[in-house]
């Protein structure tokens, strides 16, 4: 590039650190993808900003994407690039934005984070048999048999209780919409044991099936906690939340059936692209089976 569009390119940094009061950090940034840009610029006998078009801008994605940077970071790359034209076009020194219309590759959607079967029998069976243990365990039980969310265990009355005697529970989701998931003879059991601890917990005609210390409807925040105290007492390492068992029961029973639209149903999705994500999931334990036994995908094997 010539000295003047390196002058404009700093022109621009000394603008937006003094014009938008930008932090540092984000300055730094700007200035990096920039200087970025202008070297694959130099590399393409580009010299000047006027040279620029969507093309080049395009060819750019496409070289920084193969080099794996990932959707998110080219947007804000990309970001950068459209406000530097904008201001070159405020300046005159260019007559269009040639990024204004290039777009990143989507940024990939994070896998939920699951338990294996092994990790989740051992959260299942943690010692103890005071009310509060009897409790957790029913909980968890629950959330693992029935992929339930949070809210939904947590707005269960006692009187569920005849339902799921029956196997089954019916539950209010997202949207106030109702679906009725089946219940397991483990959680059956585990709930049972509860029912016999509850009473004694029992306040003022309180209606709710899980129970605080002082006998009310336990609190989002309590079962986050009580469910970090279980992993953290059965060795399990990283950050388990309610919400990591409702993914590993979906990816369980995914691995066994194949079924993603009772996935769905079971989750109560209303829309199956939301289910699919596990199908991901699926194919990462494929591809862990495939490279553990596969003769020729084995590390070492000629």
């Amino acid at each position: 590039m010539t000295p003047q569009a390196r002058q404009q390119l700093d022109d621009f940094l000394h603008a937006l650190r003094s014009e938008r009061n930008l932090s540092p950090r984000t300055h730094d940034a700007y200035r990096r993808d920039l200087q970025r840009f202008m070297a694959f610029c130099d590399e393409s006998e580009i010299s000047d900003w006027l040279q620029v078009d969507a093309e080049t801008v395009r060819r750019y994605v496409a070289w920084r994407h193969r080099r794996g940077l990932g959707g998110r970071s080219l947007q804000r790359e990309l970001s950068a690039l459209r406000s530097l034209f904008r201001h070159l076009l405020r300046l005159g020194a260019v007559d269009h934005n040639p990024a204004a219309d290039v777009r990143a590759p989507k940024a990939g959607r994070p896998l939920p984070k699951t338990l294996d079967v092994e990790q989740v029998t051992r959260l299942l069976t943690f010692p103890g048999d005071r009310a509060l243990d009897v409790r957790d365990r029913a909980i968890l039980e629950l959330f693992y048999s029935s992929g339930l969310r949070l809210s939904e265990l947590l707005a269960l009355d006692l009187a569920a209780m005849a339902d799921i005697r029956q196997g089954r529970v019916r539950v209010t989701g997202k949207g106030g919409k109702t679906r009725e998931v089946p219940v397991g003879r483990h959680a059956i059991a585990a709930l049972e044991a509860w029912l016999r601890e509850r009473p004694a917990l029992a306040r003022g005609g309180e209606a709710a099936l899980f129970l605080s210390r002082d006998g009310r409807r336990l609190s989002p925040r309590a079962v986050q906690q009580r469910l970090r105290l279980r992993a953290r007492q059965q060795g399990i390492e990283g950050r388990v939340h309610p919400h990591m068992l409702r993914h590993s029961f979906a990816s369980h029973l995914l691995e066994s059936s194949g079924d993603l639209r009772a996935v769905q149903e079971l989750l109560g999705h209303a829309d199956i692209g939301t289910t699919q994500i596990y199908t991901h999931l699926d194919f990462q334990h494929l591809a862990q089976v495939y490279d553990r036994a596969h003769p020729r995908a084995r590390k070492g094997r000629k």
